[in-house]
């Protein structure tokens, strides 16, 4: 497999995946700004949305969007437990990985942390912000995951919450929340992605800053 990241984007949740799972692969940065692979390639003729995470499968085929990436890994390595295969418990996985995706990443975490989005776009994230998190904390009230155990819509909360503090959001509000990406940092496949993938990110600003 060869995944196509940009470092700390929400793309790192398949790397924690992978690690999780054991899982061979080649990781292939892009700059998203200039749509540009590490080697130089164009990256829209790779997806021509410019974004990531894509999945290049074994077989050559190319997968996009977070949940599926995410599942897709899961299934090829059904040994590790990240997603559960079938029944009521796969339908509440897609659940989460439904809530991270719409009502955390996009709704509130894109307007706050994208550059050009105006200062009203800002206002409403921030204020659709609370509810969310508030149902995420009840729902986090002594749990150790999102479901039974650690799966990929784990990879994908503990990702999107790692923006948390660049975005202006105070956990502390929500002290399940935060208890829980605390506790998730130090998981090893958490860990290993948080510092290889910071250090790919603060060798970017440096080459930005010339």
């Amino acid at each position: 497999m060869e995944l196509y990241f940009t470092p700390l984007a929400c793309s790192m949740a398949t790397r924690i995946a992978l690690y999780e799972a054991g899982a061979e692969a080649t990781y292939r940065q892009v700059d998203l700004k200039a749509k540009r692979v590490v080697d130089g390639s164009d990256f829209l003729a790779v997806n021509a949305m410019g974004q990531v995470p894509v999945l290049r499968t074994d077989t050559g085929e190319l997968l996009t969007e977070n949940p599926v990436v995410l599942q897709y890994v899961a299934d090829r390595h059904v040994e590790s437990g990240l997603a559960p295969p079938a029944g009521l418990e796969r339908y509440r996985l897609q659940q989460w990985l439904n809530f991270v995706t719409s009502e955390l990443h996009k709704l509130v975490f894109i307007p706050l942390l994208v550059g050009q989005s105006p200062e009203g776009a800002k206002a409403f994230a921030r204020d659709r912000a609370g509810p969310r998190f508030a149902y995420l904390d009840k729902h986090l009230a002594g749990r150790e995951h999102l479901l039974d155990r650690f799966t990929v819509a784990d990879a994908y909360l503990v990702t999107v919450l790692n923006w948390a503090a660049p975005a202006g959001i105070d956990l502390t509000q929500w002290p399940n929340v935060q208890s829980y990406f605390a506790r998730l940092q130090k998981r090893p496949s958490v860990a290993r992605a948080l510092a290889e993938e910071s250090a790919l990110f603060m060798q970017e600003q440096a080459k930005a800053r010339g």
